[in-house]
């Protein structure tokens, strides 16, 4: 099943656009985007291949975490992820 994770991490200094497009980058793979510019925060959406709502967001953790160091960002701790499937997404909107 297809899952739409969305994850951010928050920390202590304004990020700037270059570091947020640097991201956007590194999660593109997962049919990624990402947002935070003048935030004290970074995030992204992804999309995760997994079986379970808890496989997706470990997994997604896993990318997130990987792609801010790719990215050169500060190392924050995620402070919150949320998933949604594609499954209850059709079954809302479709």
């Amino acid at each position: 099943m297809r899952w739409s994770i969305s994850l951010r991490s928050d920390g202590d200094r304004i990020m700037e656009r270059e570091e947020i497009v640097e991201l956007a980058d590194a999660v593109a793979h997962w049919s990624g985007i990402a947002s935070g510019i003048g935030t004290t925060s970074y995030s992204a959406q992804l999309v995760i291949e997994a079986a379970t709502s808890d496989e997706a967001v470990e997994t997604a953790i896993g990318v997130f975490t990987d792609a801010a160091a790719r990215a050169g960002l500060p190392p924050w701790p995620v402070a919150w992820a949320e998933s949604v499937s594609e499954e209850s997404e059709l079954e809302e909107y479709g």
